[in-house]
This record gives C-alpha cells, sequence and structure tokens, in this order.
C-alpha cells in the first residue's frame, strides 16, 4: 500500500494528511511554521508534533511513506526550503521529497494541472496561474511589509490607518471622530489596549520585548468584518477595498497569460478560484472580489466555493508517485 504525505503550511496554520491511493487515513494540524512569523526552533516543534500525531492517528510508520508533497508559504526562499527538507529529515519520514508554493497546491486543487488562475486571501495574498502549455505566471505574494494587499494583515493594519486618518480630517468633526472610534474601539478591545495612545504605541513596536510583542494584524479581520456587517462605514470601506486589491492581483496574471500566451485557449471562458478565510468567510470582500473580476476580466468565471489546497498537494503527491 502506497503511501501520500502532504502538508500545506501557511501564514496562519498548517495543515497535514496522509493517504493512500485510494481513501485519507488521517489529518492533523498546528500553528503556522512560517520563518517569517515564528523562530525556526518552534516551527521545528510544531511540525515534528504535528507528525508525530499524524501518524498516531493513522497507526502507520512515516517511514513507510512514498512521497511528501510539502505546500509551503515563503517557498522561493533558500533557506525556508533548506528548513523544509531538514525538519522532514528529522521527522522519520521516508520517500521523495517535492517542495512548492502553498498557491501551487491550491491551483492545482483547482484546475488539477489546467489552465486556470487562483487568488489566495489569508493572512497573506497572492495570485498564480497556469496557461495552457503548463507555464506558471505569479502576482503578489510578497509579504506584509512589501505587499499582501487584500489579506487579512493589510485589512487589520488598514482598518487602522484609515480610522486615524478620519480622526485626522478635521478635529473638529465629531461625526468622523466617532465614526472612527467605533472600529478603533473594537480594535483595541481585542487587543487589550486601554487607550489610542497604547495601540499606536504597541502597532509601532519594532521588536517583541519581555512583556510584548508587535500585534497579529491579521487577527484583527474578524473584527473589521464583524463591525462592517453593523454597518461602521469605514469597516465597510476596507473591506470593498481589499476585494478590489485581490481582484486586481488576478487581472495582473489574466494580463501575464494573455501576453504569454494570446492564443491559449483559455477564452471565452476563465476560471478563476480561490481559497483563503478572507474571501471565504468575509461577504463584503467575496462580493467586491466577484464585481473587480468582472470588470476586469469580463469572460471569466469565479468558482463559487473555495478550494482546499491539501487535495491539490494529494494530487500532486500521487502524481509524482506514478510518475516517477
Amino acid at each position: 500500500m502506497a503511501l501520500y504525505l502532504v502538508i500545506d503550511a501557511g501564514g496562519t496554520k498548517t495543515r497535514c494528511l496522509l493517504a493512500d491511493d485510494t481513501r485519507i487515513l488521517a489529518r492533523a494540524e498546528t500553528g503556522t511554521v512560517k520563518l517569517m512569523r515564528v523562530a525556526e526552533a518552534e516551527a521545528t516543534e510544531r511540525f515534528r508534533a504535528m507528525l508525530g500525531e499524524l501518524a498516531a492517528s493513522a497507526h502507520v510508520a512515516l517511514a513507510d511513506v512514498r512521497h511528501i508533497c510539502f505546500g509551503l508559504a515563503g517557498s522561493r526562499s533558500e533557506s525556508v526550503q533548506t528548513w523544509a527538507r531538514k525538519a522532514i529529515a528529522e521527522s522519520g519520514v521516508g520517500g521523495d521529497l517535492s517542495i512548492c508554493g502553498d498557491e501551487e497546491i491550491a491551483l492545482d486543487a483547482a484546475f488539477q494541472g489546467g489552465p486556470g488562475i487562483l487568488v489566495i486571501a489569508g493572512t497573506g495574498s497572492n495570485a498564480i496561474g497556469r496557461a495552457t502549455d503548463g507555464k506558471l505566471f505569479g502576482a503578489g505574494g510578497w509579504g506584509p511589509v512589501l505587499g499582501d494587499e487584500g489579506s487579512g494583515y493589510w485589512i487589520g493594519l488598514e482598518a487602522i490607518r484609515a480610522s486615524l486618518r478620519a480622526l485626522d480630517q478635521d478635529p473638529r468633526c465629531d461625526k468622523a471622530a466617532g465614526r472612527s472610534m467605533v472600529l478603533l474601539g473594537a480594535i483595541q478591545r481585542h487587543l487589550g489596549v486601554a487607550s489610542l495612545g497604547e495601540l499606536v504605541a504597541l502597532a509601532n513596536l519594532r521588536a517583541p520585548s519581555a512583556n510584548a510583542g508587535p500585534p497579529d494584524f491579521a487577527a484583527l479581520a474578524p473584527v473589521v468584518a464583524s463591525c462592517a456587517a453593523a454597518g461602521e462605514l469605514i469597516a465597510v470601506s476596507v473591506l470593498r477595498r481589499a476585494g478590489e486589491e485581490l481582484a486586481s492581483l488576478a487581472a495582473k496574471v489574466h494580463r501575464k497569460l494573455e501576453v504569454a500566451d494570446p492564443n491559449s485557449g483559455l477564452a471565452p471562458r476563465i476560471e478563476v478560484a480561490f481559497t483563503g478565510s478572507i474571501l471565504d468567510r468575509i461577504p463584503q470582500v467575496h462580493e467586491a472580489f466577484g464585481a473587480g473580476i468582472a470588470a476586469a476580466i469580463p469572460s471569466a468565471r469565479v468558482q463559487p466555493n473555495a478550494v482546499d489546497p491539501l487535495a491539490g498537494a494529494l494530487y500532486r503527491a500521487r502524481l509524482g508517485s506514478s510518475s516517477g
């Protein structure tokens, strides 16, 4: 019986499953192992514990695994790939290992090697597309400081920025100040700070101290969504812009596909898929995303449901094993 281990390591959580040729044997989950967000030692500890739980649930030895597909955020970094190989080896997992981006396994979850465009919107954001000749084209994915527009991190940070801009707009305008303080108040309560001054100090913290670290802006996305659902206009605006930014990523990939392969056969109906909690769970972002896609790529059809990247990783693992 061939065994396949597949892993989806994103910015917030890491999921894995063990399967044979016909069925899934076990699943396990842990926190993020992305080295931009946690120290290497913590990432390794989380990873080993997750695989140990997986093996115990499946009642198999990981040394018997035939093929591993590791979808990893930040996989373009050589240091990240080095860590991934080391973590797999030290966990006693057997078999051939393939490492790819988390966006690539999500793309295969939607299209299984075929053409299409995939947008990821979770803690971070990026888009990837495949032409009919198999070439891949991407946009975004530059991390929270340089990019990640429309992501959970961007939503949390932009909500604070937009609220502060409303306060600055006219100090005599009680309406603007009152609107911004509704959202800021919800954010302060979530972060456990007592004043606007404390929020500003926490948001500008450059390095963790013994008592505090920089806030997890991505964790503020549900707070912004809740405020938007209650009609808070700044929150509504931030979520709408998030959807527009994500649609823009897809449009950039589409343009690259057209330039590279104008007769690719993608037209007249281009499939656009998505994954990640932001597009999957926040209706205001999803609606703005759909409207943005319709405006930028009239021939596109957005798939109705989010794809599961692990399904794409399993497709790749089984395919790699059969062709090896």
